[in-house]
């Protein structure tokens, strides 16, 4: 568990370096319409998007409040994987070294 706190700690710094470089840098507006009128450019958004989705299962089912649950997955469609790693970074360090308590959250039983 120890090898997944650090690279999903790593993950984090990296996306959130990447996100705060984006915004200074970017124009989201002008540079998405461009995106988004490539073929690729779709390819890339949908799977990301999907992805998003799959993981935003796993929070619901994982978290015990729905409230909090959909603010996650609010965070996650607007910020993307910088906030997929903060979840799972705040999962490991909750799950009490257990994987099965990662993966099952309140679902867990002893």
């Amino acid at each position: 568990m120890k090898f997944a706190k650090v690279f999903v700690s790593i993950a984090v710094l990296v996306m959130g370096w990447v996100l705060v470089q984006g915004f200074i840098k970017g124009d989201l507006q002008a540079e998405g319409s461009i995106i988004g009128g490539l073929p690729w450019g779709v390819v890339s958004l949908v799977d990301v998007y999907i992805g998003f989705f799959l993981f935003s299962g796993w929070v619901i089912y994982r978290e015990k409040r729905i409230g909090a649950a959909l603010l996650w997955v609010l965070l996650i469609m607007i910020f993307g994987n910088f906030i997929t790693s903060v979840y799972t970074l705040l999962a490991l360090f909750q799950s009490g070294e257990s994987w099965k308590k990662f993966w099952l959250g309140k679902n867990f039983q002893m």
